[in-house]
């Protein structure tokens, strides 16, 4: 409430003032003739009747005039508003609302710190459905990683106000991208022909020099909300991991938000820079601080090691002192070194390597992506099951075969939840007596010219908007499988003759991919391909759902494969007697879980429990934002209301009370009949 509005309310505290006029007026007491009191001698008073209200109809039409008075003052200044659509030619509408749960959407909205950005896009989407009418069409998406649709397409305002009121906010990456692309397809086929996406987001999805955000086609998108798109400053600690009496964590801050050391850094002046605050790292073990360490703030990405006392506990975990944008990614629990999923990579550098020099090119390709792995590479694949325990997954290029020992050995390594990525070349066509795939995959392999020039983005549903980057690889032959292995396996990619490029074979807990392809480019444009790199990124992802990684960014999901009976708790900081169940779904007969907040979390597994983290993504503290087309702040499209202006009917009403008071007046004072006298 602003000070000119709160200055005309207080006008209603003169309804005191009737109070006074009432309570002090003093009339004269009507004298009547009676003969009798002439013969008793006057005596004085000695008490006087307190005052009351004698009119307390006439006092209340006053009263009421007054607060009137101060509400006619107010109304310049009371808004009421809300977001509305600008229809066209007041025809019905289908409409996407997109909602942004990320963790950005944490950040406090405006000056108000009781209020984030998710609730004012939540108050956005409220409006929006409050809005609609019979024969509209409305659609809720989420934005947070991996974009998800809270309500498909329906005609049920009050489904609609449902799920809206059903959201909340998680510590998710963003993905924009994904969420227009799901509301496109959500919004197809429909009937209405005034088509929109309403994007209710602060634009931060670590990208902020991406193209502009745009709908494509005949569909309109619309963002209302500029003012969500201000650019804050963050520190978040995305993991820690412990090594003996070691903790070596990672401070990620937004741009140009990095905390100062506690001693001034550089040499500008307070007048020239503004002065940030000083912040350090403490070890914590629940309310206790066992160690702490200052940030320098000297980059955006700073690793802290902290020497821990001999006797500190096991159960620990990190935070930030001081404070910023968004205080619950300043924790993150410390967790056993082996934190980075292990990957071992086996390739032969005389066959897979390109003209520039350097490693190979999976190499360069796992160096390029920073997925939070360790890639080890191994001259050969290890013949014992123990050997590869150190690993969550492995990659193989173009193997001539295994031993019945080595496959013994990865079929029990995948079975407790190992993920293996074969690729089949002319070598694996050509492996020795007694050496093959069996039972990674069943039968035998050949090498057989390609009638394909690529792959068939509609059959590579796996590989997401990336798919169209394989349609031309220009291969010299293929790897061609027997119906053996293509039999319970999940095809997750064709050659654009029909013929299977990828497969995926699941094996106990663990899965098999199987790629028709080696890595070389001798054979093929593969790993030349930008799309090699989505590849990789979603094998990578497949390995940690199985849970070969201890920790996995949020929105991320665990995959149970086995596994029977999976319970799933978050574990709060506070204590691990406070905890809070994670929803297991199934998908295809396998256990899935998916947390959608960083922390500590708690697996029962057939009764054995272990503990896993789930981190922060580091690209979702970048808080800049992103670009939108300039066609989506059309003001065509809708905006706000305009003010509800009641001074009117509020005049109106002070009128009618005027007549009220004069007709109470005169009723009042009309003369009362003489009685006659004796």
């Amino acid at each position: 409430m602003s000070f000119a509005t709160a200055l005309a309310l207080l006008i209603g505290l003169l309804v005191a003032a009737p109070v006074a006029a009432h309570m002090l007026r003093r009339r004269r007491a009507e004298e009547r003739p009676f003969p009798p009191a002439r013969l008793v001698p006057p005596t004085p008073p000695t008490a006087r009747r307190r005052s009351h209200l004698e009119d307390r109809a006439l006092f209340g039409v006053r009263a009421l005039a007054i607060l009137l008075l101060a509400l006619l003052g107010a109304t310049p200044f009371v808004r009421c508003s809300r977001l509305t659509l600008a229809r066209k030619a007041g025809a019905n509408v289908a409409l996407a609302i997109v909602v942004d749960d990320s963790l950005s959407m944490r950040a406090p909205f405006g000056d108000d710190r009781d209020s984030s950005r998710f609730d004012r896009a939540l108050q956005a989407a409220r409006e929006l459905a409050a809005g609609l009418r019979p024969g509209d069409a409305v659609a809720v998406v989420t934005a947070g990683a991996p974009a998800r649709v809270a309500l498909a397409s329906t005609t049920n305002i009050a489904a609609a106000t449902s799920a809206i009121d059903g959201l909340t906010v998680s510590d998710r990456s963003t993905d924009l991208d994904a969420a227009v692309r799901l509301s496109q397809d959500l919004l197809k086929g429909l009937a209405q022909t005034d088509k929109r996406i309403v994007v209710l987001s602060d634009l931060a999805d670590g990208a902020p020099g991406s193209p502009p955000l745009a709908a494509s086609g005949d569909i309109a998108m619309w963002a209302p909300l500029p003012e969500l798109a201000e650019a804050r400053q963050d520190c978040a600690v995305t993991r820690a991991d412990r090594t003996g009496r070691k903790i070596h964590a990672r401070v990620v801050c937004s741009p140009e938000a990095a905390p100062a050391a506690p001693e001034a850094a550089g040499s500008a002046s307070p007048a020239q820079a503004p002065a940030k605050e000083a912040r350090s790292l403490e070890v914590r073990s629940g309310p206790n601080v066992i160690k702490s360490t200052p940030v320098t703030g000297t980059s955006r990405v700073e690793d802290v090691a902290v020497e821990l006392p001999a006797d500190a506990p096991d159960a620990l975990f990190v935070a930030l002192t001081g404070s910023d944008a968004i205080a619950e990614d300043d924790r993150a629990p410390v967790i056993a070194s082996g934190g980075a999923l292990p990957i071992a990579v086996v390739v032969d550098t005389a066959t897979s390597h390109v003209e520039t020099g350097g490693p190979p090119p999976i190499e360069q390709a796992f160096a390029a992506l920073e997925l939070d792995a360790q890639i080890r590479p191994l001259p050969a694949v290890p013949e014992h099951e123990g050997d590869l325990n150190a690993y969550a997954a492995l990659f193989v290029d173009d193997a001539p075969g295994f031993t019945p020992e080595v496959r013994h050995a990865i079929a029990a390594w995948v079975g407790r939840g190992g993920a293996v990525f074969l690729t089949l070349g002319p070598r694996a066509a050509a492996a020795p007596l007694g050496a093959s795939f069996d039972p990674l995959v069943p039968g035998v392999v050949r090498w057989l010219p390609s009638q394909a020039e690529g792959v068939d983005p509609a059959s590579a549903s796996f590989l997401g908007p990336s798919a169209p980057g394989f349609a031309d690889l220009n291969p010299r032959g293929r790897a061609v499988l027997e119906p053996a292995a293509i039999e319970g396996a999940d095809v997750l990619a064709r050659w654009s003759d029909g013929a299977p490029f990828m497969i995926r074979r699941a094996i106990g807990r663990g899965a098999v991919i199987a790629l028709s392809l080696p890595l070389s480019v001798e054979e093929s444009d593969l790993v030349l391909r930008p799309a090699f790199l989505a590849l990789l990124d979603r094998i990578v992802s497949l390995a940690r759902a199985k849970g070969g990684a201890r920790r996995i960014d949020a929105g991320e999901a665990w995959s149970f494969d086995g596994w029977k009976d999976v319970v799933v708790e978050r574990v709060s900081f506070a204590g691990p007697g406070d905890r809070t169940a994670v929803p297991v779904s199934q998908e295809d007969g396998r256990p899935r879980a998916v947390p959608s907040l960083a922390g500590l979390y708690e697996l029962t597994l057939d009764g054995e429990k272990t503990t896993r983290a789930v981190a922060v993504p580091e690209r979702e503290i970048d808080l800049r934002p992103r670009r939108v087309h300039s066609s989506a702040q059309a003001e065509s499209l809708g905006g706000v209301s305009a003010a509800v202006d009641i001074s009117p009917y509020v005049a109106l009403a002070l009128l009618a009370l005027l007549a009220v008071e004069l007709l109470l007046r005169t009723v009042g004072h009309r003369p009362a009949p003489a009685e006659p006298t004796a």
